[in-house]
């Protein structure tokens, strides 16, 4: 039988911790279009911040073209 839970962020790693500790359940995590973009963004966040601290360099225009 396949469920479809719908939990709270908060809570995730608690229940999963659950799930993943009984030996007849799988866990598969599965995420909509939305959570992949908003995680998306928020890496192209953090990395631009570390680009301003110095601690990266991005990859330019240039090179980004190329690799097309």
């Amino acid at each position: 039988m396949k469920v479809l839970l719908d939990i709270k962020d908060h809570k995730a790693d608690l229940v999963m911790g659950i799930l993943n500790d009984l030996p007849y359940v799988k866990t598969t995590p599965i995420k909509d279009k939305k959570t992949e973009f908003l995680d998306g963004l928020r890496e192209a966040v953090a990395e631009v911040k570390l680009a301003k601290q110095g601690k990266i360099k991005l990859q330019s225009f240039d090179d980004f073209l190329n690799e097309l």
